[in-house]
Order: C-alpha cells, then sequence, then structure tokens
C-alpha cells in the first residue's frame, strides 16, 4: 500500500473514532512518536519504552488499569487497520505523472485532483 495514501487515510479514521478512542490512541501515539524522534538507534528506542512507557502514563492520565489501556489501544489499531484496508480497497490510485510530463513538456498548464472518500 502507498504509505502516503495509508497515512492519509488513517488520519481521516482517527477523526472518524469517538471522542474517548481518538483521546487515548492520540495520547498513546504522540508518545511513542516523541520516544522515536528521541531515540538513536532501533535498541534505544525499545529502552525509551520501557523507561517512559506511554501506557502507563496513559493509565496514569486517563485513569485507568495499564492492562485496559493496552486491550483499548490494541482494540482501536485493529478498528482502524481494517477501516483503512476497506477505504483503501475502495480507493482507486491512478499514476498521472507521465501525463503531466508530456503537458510540461508542450508548456500546459498542470492541474492535480485528488478525491478521497
Amino acid at each position: 500500500m502507498n504509505e502516503w495514501l495509508r497515512a492519509s487515510l488513517l488520519r481521516s479514521e482517527v477523526k472518524k473514532l469517538s471522542e474517548g478512542k481518538r483521546r487515548l490512541y492520540q495520547f498513546v501515539i504522540e508518545l511513542e512518536d516523541a520516544l522515536v524522534e528521541s531515540a538513536k538507534t532501533a535498541d534505544h528506542f525499545l529502552g525509551l519504552l520501557e523507561e517512559k512507557s506511554p501506557y502507563e502514563r496513559a493509565s496514569q492520565h486517563f485513569g485507568l488499569p495499564v492492562i485496559k489501556v493496552i486491550r483499548l489501544i490494541n482494540d482501536i489499531e485493529v478498528e482502524l487497520n481494517e477501516k483503512v484496508e476497506r477505504r483503501y480497497e475502495r480507493t482507486k490510485w491512478i499514476d498521472y505523472t507521465d501525463h503531466l510530463q508530456q503537458i510540461d513538456a508542450v508548456g500546459g498548464e498542470k492541474q492535480l485532483f485528488l478525491f478521497i472518500s
């Protein structure tokens, strides 16, 4: 799957989650992303995950047991993956790169329209 399209579909589906699910998911993902940014290696990232567990911080922030946070995040990720996959299957991806290059060669105006439903 095209990574840009997948990321776009994922962002769209996250916005459609219920407020509670969205807040929890975004809280954990933002903490994980911050750890990824600060990690120097994959092993360093794993160490940071253990040391600064996003699940434990979410547990404290939302007043939920850690195991419930883990289950909820897993359920949300399964739900999001299924929805993204369904939307991807319904999406038709057309590459107009060659067509735009031909228009540019004759001095034409370039326009690109992208519709995602």
